[in-house]
C-alpha cells in the first residue's frame, strides 16, 4: 500500500472540491513529508468536435487555461494553511476513451498515491445512472488506498 502523505486531490470549479482542498489543508499542515498533487481531468470533446470544425489543441488549451485558474485557487488555499508550495504540483489530463472516474484511478495508480481525496457532488440519478459517480467508483476500487470524500 502506497504511503498516505502521497495525496491526489481532484479539483474541479465547484465549491465541494474547494471545501475538499480545505480539508487536506487542514490535515496534512503539520505533515513534513507529505506530496499533494492537484488532478484536473476534462472530458475528450464531444463526437461531432471535429465535424463541426473543432481543432484538438484548441479544446486542451481552453481546458488547461481553466485548470490553471482553478490550481492557482487551490495553492493559495494549501500555502494559506501551512503547506509548503514544493510539496504540491498540479497536472492536467483529458479523459480519453474513458469516464472520469477511471483516468482518476489510472493516474492514482501511475503516481502511486496512497491518498485520493474529492468533493462529493450531487449528481441526479440519471447522471449516475449515465456517467457514474466518481465516490462510488473510488469506494468500490479503494483496496489499496485510502479514499477521503468531503462533503
Amino acid at each position: 500500500m502506497a504511503d498516505w502523505n502521497n495525496i491526489l486531490i481532484a479539483v474541479d470549479e465547484m465549491e465541494s472540491s474547494l471545501r475538499a482542498v480545505r480539508y487536506v489543508g487542514e490535515i496534512a499542515q503539520n505533515v513534513d513529508t507529505v506530496s499533494i498533487c492537484l488532478l484536473n481531468i476534462y472530458p475528450e470533446p464531444p463526437p461531432d468536435f471535429h465535424l463541426k470544425g473543432g481543432i484538438l489543441e484548441d479544446y486542451q488549451t481552453q481546458h488547461i487555461v481553466r485548470a490553471e485558474h482553478i490550481f492557482s485557487r487551490c495553492l493559495e488555499i494549501l500555502v494559506d494553511a501551512g503547506i509548503l508550495r514544493s510539496a504540491v504540483y498540479c497536472t492536467t489530463h483529458m479523459a480519453e476513451s474513458r469516464t472520469i472516474s477511471d483516468t482518476l484511478l489510472e493516474v492514482r495508480q501511475k503516481g502511486n498515491f496512497g491518498t485520493v481525496v474529492t468533493g462529493k457532488r450531487g449528481v441526479s440519478k440519471a447522471e449516475e445512472f449515465l456517467f457514474g459517480s466518481i465516490s462510488n467508483t473510488l469506494a468500490r476500487h479503494c483496496n489499496d488506498f485510502t479514499s477521503w470524500i468531503v462533503g
